[in-house]
């Protein structure tokens, strides 16, 4: 069995958004995105792959099909399939994002 300590993997830039993977398999991939403030996720899609982000500190602004908002510790939201989607750290606090997608791109 492979288990982590979320915390212990949080890893910062000053330039930009840090990724930091935890699991990955051929279908689907679990991620860490670490931002500073004022860091962004510039808005994106993919096709054929939904993208679940869970937040697990701090708040942030996600865009996610033309709507906005900010949500805060212990939200999730889907960024389905085809639907472009971004995440803008809009706090004076340090932001710290579970990420799902599958299938993997």
């Amino acid at each position: 069995m492979e288990a982590k300590q979320i915390c212990s993997h949080k890893a910062f830039h000053a330039q930009k958004m840090h990724k930091v993977n935890l699991f990955e398999t051929e279908r689907m991939f679990c991620d860490l995105y670490c931002f500073e403030p004022g860091q962004e996720q510039k808005t994106h899609a993919h096709a054929g792959a939904d993208k679940i982000y869970y937040v697990l500190e701090g708040c942030g602004t996600f865009h996610i099909g033309g709507d906005s908002q900010e949500l805060g510790a212990q939200t999730m939201v889907l960024a389905p399939a085809d639907v472009e989607h971004g995440v803008v750290n809009t706090s004076d606090e340090r932001l710290v994002l579970l990420v799902y997608m599958a299938p993997k791109p």
